[in-house]
């Protein structure tokens, strides 16, 4: 189908193919096996300035919309998820910021994410606050001119890569929710250090480690809105970038339906390719069709977003759900039409679907968004 990209997006979408062709294909199964950080290849995007399409021009950015985030993250996934999420975090970790962060704040920490040359990261999750927020334990608490954090974040993505992180911490323990706040911590904060690298199933050429806060000394000018504003500034953060997990699972699920259509065409079974089979065209059409329903909703989102809308929680929370349970089902597809072949590590679709996984997790489980939708759902209607 045709989107009616303008001729900018065209141009961004071509240079981001010739990355993932010439520098992401060739070393993705690498990148997955090593558990290496594509450094390398965050440079290269870089330079092609694609860190500058979720920053505001007035920060050194390009001023870009979601939808523009969504498509170039969506690009990269279909080769390699890893390397995709690396990139989609840094605007996942930038947006508290540019949501609810001062002028002072913006001209500080935007330009350098903007250029590429820092990385960012959002820590919110702990290990006993994932879904549930108002669990967190992490605390800050204010003596004189600094905040004292203390604490651990766990399965931050971009954890020990990133300068720049923006954390959800309680400042007032007994408000739950109401008692979070905001702040932005730099990488070599005196009693700020990073635990172990998490050794996972899929997106394994991303970064997934702990955040350890002891007794480390934040300035107040890094406090992010007002105290008690952590939970709206998080909500709203995934508000926005949730359209980006799906665009991830989209991509992922694109990458699956290439290879599993290529192969199918090429592998022979009882003198005929298995293309040829109803067995297998059935299973082509019905993952081409979810694919092109999950694209047009995640698609549709971004731009009503992009419209100006005032509240979205409902159609992102849609969106990010209905598309990592596609990509799911295509990858699972996709290896089930390699057979055996796809299991092997040998062959791209194992990866994908190990990578397809974490869409229906992260930025909240896809059980947490189907309540968001039918909460939403009943005070609307």
């Amino acid at each position: 189908m045709d989107y009616f990209l303008n001729e900018e997006q065209r141009m961004i979408l071509k240079v981001v193919q010739d990355i993932a062709k010439d520098k992401i294909l060739p070393v993705r199964q690498e990148l997955d096996e090593k558990e290496e950080f594509p450094w390398e290849i965050i440079k290269e995007m870089a330079k092609a300035d694609l860190f500058r399409i979720f920053i505001p021009e007035e920060y050194d950015g390009a001023g870009m919309a979601n939808f523009d985030l969504c498509i170039v993250t969506e690009e990269i996934a279909k080769v390699c998820a890893g390397v995709a999420t690396s990139y989609a975090s840094s605007a996942l970790g930038a947006e508290p910021i540019v949501i609810a962060g001062s002028d002072e704040q913006k001209k500080k920490y935007l330009p350098p994410i903007a250029s590429g040359e820092k990385l960012a990261a959002f820590g919110l999750t702990e290990s006993g606050a994932g879904s549930d927020v108002g669990g967190i334990k992490t605390t800050a608490i204010k003596e004189g001119d600094y905040y004292i954090l203390n604490g651990t974040k766990q399965w931050i993505t971009n954890g020990g890569e990133a300068e720049i992180y923006s954390v959800i911490a309680a400042t007032n323990p007994k408000r739950g929710p109401r008692g979070l706040s905001a702040f932005i911590v730099e990488k070599g904060t005196d009693g700020f250090s990073f635990g172990k690298k998490e050794n996972k199933l899929g997106i394994r050429a991303s970064a997934t480690t702990e955040l350890v806060f002891e007794n480390a000394r934040i300035p107040k000018e890094n406090l992010i809105g007002k105290e008690g504003m952590g939970f709206i500034i998080a909500m709203r953060t995934f508000d926005l970038t949730r359209t980006g997990v799906g665009a991830l699972a989209v991509g992922i699920a694109e990458g699956a339906l290439q290879e599993a259509v290529k192969y199918a065409k090429e592998r022979f079974q009882f003198g005929q390719s298995i293309a040829s089979f109803q067995a297998i065209q059935i299973m082509l059409a019905d993952m081409a069709t979810e694919i092109e329903a999950a694209k047009a909703l995640v698609y549709s989102v971004a731009r009503y977003i992009d419209s100006g809308a005032k509240n979205y929680s409902k159609e992102s929370a849609m969106a990010k759900m209905y598309a990592s349970d596609v990509a799911m089902r295509v990858t699972t597809d996709a290896v089930q039409i390699f057979g055996g072949y796809g299991y092997m590590k040998d062959y791209p679709v194992e990866k994908m679907m190990r990578d397809a996984k974490i869409t229906q997790i992260f930025e909240g489980t896809n059980q947490i968004q189907r309540l968001i939708i039918a909460n939403r759902l009943i005070k609307e209607l």
